[in-house]
């Protein structure tokens, strides 16, 4: 059985459209594999706390040496591991915000880059360790930056994923929803062309 994982990262709770998009994205993979498991993870609802002492003691302690506390914060980080090793396609809504992604994104790749369990050094150099997977991007912007040097937003999550190893990633995009209804409505329309040739 297929499993999707959905991954909402937009600041705001209501009316995102990254969030609708990722939506309507997840349908029509639902359609194509009927049966598919959905996992929703929603990055403002449940929001991670951002890299600190806390945070980074948890991760470069050795297991048997953790308080408590950093056994509780390293199970959090290993849950979300799990859940995305879990699935066979992974859903990103990114929306671009300040040329960059949400720092909602940012942080939940903080808590899942992790050496030795997502990635790995060798004598080749790194090594991702999150594999076989196929990944979505939908990224709305107010502008126009697909294909342009101040897309700094594209070249990142490539990087990033690859980084972990996945490298099978597609990216959708609904740009100029900023500049006006006919520019917006163009963009949606093209980001659904996308979403329906999927």
């Amino acid at each position: 059985m297929t499993t999707i994982l959905q991954i909402n990262s937009a600041a705001r709770s209501q009316g995102a459209q990254s969030t609708l998009l990722v939506g309507e994205l997840t349908a029509k993979l639902q359609q194509a594999n009927p049966g598919a498991k959905v996992v929703s993870r929603d990055l403002q609802s449940a929001p991670l706390p951002h890299l600190d002492d806390a945070v980074l003691g948890a991760f470069f302690t050795p297991a048997e040496q953790r308080t408590p506390e950093q056994q509780a914060i390293a199970a959090r980080s290993e849950a979300l591991i799990a859940e995305l090793q879990a699935a066979d396609v992974v859903v990103i809504g990114a929306p671009l915000y300040n040329f960059g992604v949400s720092s909602q994104l940012k942080t939940y790749f903080d808590w899942i880059a992790r050496a030795g369990i997502t990635f790995r050094y060798g004598a080749q150099g790194p090594e991702g360790l999150v594999t076989g997977k196929k990944v979505f991007v939908v990224a709305p912007r107010g502008g126009l930056y697909a294909g342009t040097p101040n897309d700094s937003q594209t070249p990142y999550l490539r990087t990033f994923l690859g980084f972990l190893g996945m490298t099978d990633v597609t990216f959708i995009y609904a740009e100029g929803l900023n500049m006006g209804p006919e520019a917006q409505s163009a963009g949606l329309a093209n980001a659904r062309d996308a979403i329906a040739a999927v």
